[in-house]
């Protein structure tokens, strides 16, 4: 659930949070009052001078300020004063307890601020001196912007609401105190529901699904709240528990007041059923991002971009052709450029893109697709980055291509955004990608022509002509150097063909080699013998270009461009190229930044890498032709080395005393050291990419001892897979070395890659095809005998039995696995055997064992002082403690598994524990903690959890939902449990048909649309 939903209330002495008002007035911290006098009712009331808390005094006494405090400066007479503490009926001692009280808060307030006036009392109150005046602007701006500005407006309400900490008035007696508290507190819900309805407006359905269910339990007759929650859950896909909200609210209505629901409620219920098109969530809706968000993607246009000046015409023209079809209804303005490798599409369309930009005042997106590579970019994956970059949280981001690329259209209506696609691989890539709306624009480049691009504006640009290509060489190379070498300098850009990369890369070299002349470069251009053949073979044209610059490098400098573009994956970092290079960081850095200046590789960040797509094939082919085998097998290799012995600094920092870690390939890199396990994690994320590519090149390399490194890197980077982030592309890796694995006949490699298969299986549920991968990897483990998959295949292999609910089974492979751990010295794989160990001795019944099993585990991880797998301990704990009774223990444990899980960023856990918290506070009897708690984990469960694991949390949610009355709401959770469950053919199922058919079942719901 996103932080936005959950408010905690400030432990005792918290300072008032008003901060949210300084950009308009005063603010509590601000205050004009003389002494700085703050003052805060909605809570208990108190008082503060500066940031030094002021005593009010005895509850009667604090009564006397809050009646003059909520009387916002205007005198109240002491009769007013006497009923408002004392009722019809004061005692004789009243009047005299008053000018006590009076008395002493004068003392402890200052003369200045409570005054005596007509034989009354007055607080001199500065504008923003209480939190009560505070929320009264914040919402009245709330609602002057709300047409125009919903988000900010929404803002408002949240900074309104964090004013409240607990029951207005706390702990106060009197009837003037009493009325007082019931009408704030109705005043807090009512803010409460104009916040949540700017939710829905901004797309936030998902997210605020929680809070309703939440709210709506606790003022069970609010209709409002209920059409809220209705609303909510039909926007989330939930059509059947939105008619059951109907239907438990239609019955409560009836029993507690006789009477039926409103006729909007009825009339919302009525469109539900029918699957209203006008009830889906408003186009614009990005899930209600903090802030309108406007990306500004383009890359930085070259300073010398020359000529081109029709096409750049033509493009522009195009583009902004854009924002007059937005206004007159027409359609989204697609222009495409294609031509061969180095003719300058990315450079001119970025020079468009900047040119037109003030025409698309929402954003300009940017994508490299990577056409030219083996894998281009995936629709799935650039969507994902686009819907971030537009402000929808990573939590709202659908899983299909289908429902992305609907968002995504959905998110940009009623915008102007600018897509630059660049480099595309044909039009299929990018089709999903396209806006699809009037008044936004694509711009693609290819080096394909898109004639299958229906709609789109084609533009083949050839090379430059003579003028152009001389006036760009020109201006890198300076004007004076060529003024006087006209003829030579038309021969130099003349044997580049032309291109402009190629006239870069020359005009570099010449510009970096004070000495040359212009003359001396084109004498060097004649002698390539080949160079005009090549010219003239449509894409080997860039080769000859490339050549040109490889043929003046340094032997250093060769050998790094050589060796640099073997790696697969998006960029390389400089640590990372030194181990290729086997070179020292600071003598790379200087090697890569020649290569920069001269266009060569580029630098895509500090000290991070990339190479041009058609750059990187030629480096490649010079590297097959200039170098051994042996050497760049031995270069891979080497980055295999450091990646691995990185990655085993950040796996001993978060698993100390897992003697895995033993058995892994040796190292000749000592890899990087880090100084904290958030330092070795921020590493391990911000690589993954470039990693688990070298993990899945190894394995279609054919090169002795990389297999070995590229299985042992996975197991050093399992916090990848768990985290959910990363899972596909470690899934795709694993396989990968599965399969050579199994082909080369290296029964140790292929044992440790089916274990780290089978997790990623198990942990999407794929239960029986985890299994089978489990039961081969103990097959080859023993037969390689390999003491890390002799240990950690039976362990999986009784956690996936005890998911089938083969008990017995369960508790023998993890006594196996126990076995095998201590006979291998592995504490770190003892606790984690003993963990599940006790896991199964619950499903026996054996609650005692349980707790006292895990226990053992907790004690051994607690020990060794490990990472986030001390969650893991304190989840077992708590699962056997929820069974055993003590669930207020169990709590506990949960919610420090839960802080650990998100500190690490362990996505998966963490959905994990927020279910098994559902679990406990349902225990416990608070059913509805645990509907919240179910809430936010099944918003994590449908993104990383898979299906099995959603239709569990939408079992323990429906149970709490008929703990507090909810009954067909229950049911409707129920029956999408039930079909999740039968598809997969999980035991499960046959639980959930026990509640849905038990004799308090209501009505089966009919759904259209």
């Amino acid at each position: 659930m996103n932080d936005r939903y959950t408010r905690g209330a400030p432990g005792p002495g918290t300072r008032p949070a008003c901060a949210h008002g300084r950009s308009r007035g005063q603010t509590m911290e601000s205050s004009t009052e003389p002494g700085g006098l703050r003052y805060a009712v909605l809570g208990p009331v108190r008082a503060w001078r500066g940031d030094e808390p002021v005593g009010t005094g005895a509850p009667q006494q604090r009564a006397v300020l809050a009646a003059l405090l909520l009387r916002g400066g205007r005198t109240a007479s002491a009769s007013e004063l006497l009923d408002a503490v004392w009722g019809e009926n004061p005692p004789n001692t009243a009047l005299a307890a008053l000018r006590s009280y009076a008395f002493r808060l004068r003392k402890a307030l200052g003369p200045h601020a409570l005054v005596t006036d007509s034989g009354g009392y007055a607080l001199r109150l500065a504008p923003d001196a209480l939190d009560y005046t505070i929320v009264e602007r914040l919402a009245a701006d709330a609602e002057k912007v709300r047409a125009s500005d919903p988000e900010h407006a929404r803002r408002l309400l949240v900074s309104a609401l964090d004013l409240w900490h607990g029951e207005p008035l706390a702990g106060l007696p009197g009837p003037h105190a009493e009325a007082q508290r019931s009408r704030l507190a109705e005043w807090q819900v009512g803010l409460s529901e104009t916040r949540l309805e700017l939710d829905l407006e901004l797309g936030a359905h998902a997210e605020a699904v929680s809070e309703l269910t939440a709210l709506s339990a606790q003022h069970p007759l609010r209709e409002r709240l209920r059409a809220l929650l209705m609303l909510a859950l039909y926007r989330s896909g939930r059509q059947a528990e939105a008619l059951g909200v109907y239907a438990d609210t239609r019955r409560l209505l009836a029993d507690e007041l006789g009477i039926d629901p409103s006729p909007d409620l009825n009339d919302l219920h009525q469109r539900i059923l029918e699957a209203d098109p006008d009830l889906a969530a408003p186009a614009t809706a990005v899930a209600a991002p903090p802030e309108i968000v406007r990306p500004a993607q383009l890359p930085a246009s070259v300073p010398d971009f020359t000529g081109r000046r029709a096409a750049v015409e033509e493009l522009g023209g195009q583009l902004t052709l854009a924002t007059e079809q937005g206004r007159e209804g027409g359609v989204m303005a697609v222009s495409a450029v294609a031509g061969i490798g180095g003719v300058g599409k990315t450079t001119l369309a970025v020079h468009v893109a900047h040119a037109v930009r003030d025409a698309f005042p929402d954003g300009q997106l940017y994508v490299d697709l990577q056409g030219t590579e083996p894998r281009p970019a995936e629709p799935e994956v650039v969507l994902g980055g686009f819907l971030r970059a537009l402000g929808v949280p990573n939590s709202a981001v659908p899983d299909s291509l289908a429902e992305r690329a609907a968002l995504y259209r959905s998110t940009l209506d009623g915008r102007r955004v600018l897509a630059l696609l660049d480099n595309a691989y044909d039009a299929a890539q990018i089709r999903q990608l396209l806006p699809g709306t009037p008044g936004c624009a694509a711009l693609v480049t290819s080096r394909m022509r898109m004639v299958d691009l229906e709609g789109a504006h084609l533009v083949d640009l050839d090379v430059m002509s003579p003028e152009e290509a001389l006036k760009l060489f020109s201006r890198i190379v300076g004007e004076e150097r060529v003024s006087g070498e006209r003829q030579a300098a038309l021969a130099v850009v003349g044997a580049c063909g032309f291109l402009p990369l190629a006239i870069r890369i020359a005009a570099a070299r010449l510009a970096a080699r004070r000495t040359w002349t212009v003359s001396v470069l084109a004498r060097k251009l004649a002698d390539q013998r080949r160079r005009l053949d090549e010219l003239r073979a449509g894409d080997l044209a860039v080769k000859a270009t490339f050549a040109l610059g490889y043929g003046h490098l340094s032997p250093e400098q060769a050998r790094a461009f050589r060796l640099l573009s073997l790696p697969e994956g998006p960029d390389i970092s400089l640590d990372a190229a030194a181990a290729v290079l086997d070179l020292d960081p600071y003598t790379t850095e200087q090697l890569l930044e020649t290569l920069v200046d001269i266009s060569l590789i580029e630098s895509a960040a500090p000290a991070r890498y990339r190479f041009h797509d058609l750059l990187r094939l030629y480096a490649r082919e010079c590297a097959e032709r200039d170098e051994t085998e042996q050497e760049r097998c031995a270069a891979l290799s080497r980055l295999l080395d450091f990646y691995l012995a990185s990655a085993e600094a950040v796996y001993a920092l978060e698993n100390p005393g897992d003697r895995v870690l033993d058995h892994l390939a040796g190292t000749v890199h000592p890899g990087l050291a880090f100084d904290s396990r958030d330092a070795g994690l921020e590493w391990l994320f911000a690589e993954a990419q470039v990693l688990l590519a070298a993990v899945e090149q190894s394995a279609d390399e054919d090169c002795d001892g990389l297999m070995r490194k590229a299985t042992d890197l996975l197991w050093a980077a399992q916090d990848l897979m768990e985290s959910g982030i990363y899972a596909r592309q470690y899934e795709q890796a694993a396989h990968a070395v599965v399969a050579t694995a199994h082909a080369c006949g290296d029964a140790l490699v292929e044992g440790r890659a089916r274990v780290l298969v089978a997790q990623l299986l198990r942990m999407t549920a794929r239960f029986t095809a985890a299994d089978e991968e489990a039961r081969r990897a103990m097959v080859v483990g023993l037969a390689a005998e390999d003491p890390v998959t002799c240990c950690y295949a039976p362990n999986l292999r009784g956690i996936i039995a005890h998911q089938g609910q083969r008990f017995d089974d369960c508790t023998e492979y993890h006594e196996a696995a126990l076995k095998a751990f201590r006979s291998d010295g592995n504490r770190h794989g003892e606790a984690s055997a003993l963990s599940n160990l006790s896991r199964a001795q619950l499903s026996l019944g054996d609650s005692d064992a349980a707790v006292a099993t895990s226990q053992q585990a907790l004690a051994v991880y607690r020990e060794l002082n490990v990472g986030f797998r001390l969650g893991n301990g304190l989840y077992a704990v708590a699962v056997a403690l929820t069974a055993a009774g003590r669930v207020e223990d169990a709590v506990a444990r949960l919610n420090e598994a839960l802080e650990i899980f998100r500190d690490a960023r362990q996505q998966f856990w963490e959905g994990m524990t927020l279910y098994r918290l559902a679990e406990a506070h349902r225990a416990a009897g608070h059913s509805l903690r645990s509907a919240a708690a179910a809430e936010q984990a099944l918003v994590i469960q449908r993104e990383v959890g898979g299906e099995w694991r959603t239709a569990n949390v939408l079992t323990v949610l429906g149970r709490a939902l008929a703990d507090m009355g909810q009954l067909v709401r229950a049911h409707a959770c129920w029956h999408d449990a039930l079909g999740m469950y039968a598809a997969l053919g999980s035991p499960e199922a046959e639980q959930v048909r026990q509640l849905l058919s038990a004799d308090s079942a209501p009505p089966v719901i009919r759904m259209v649309g």
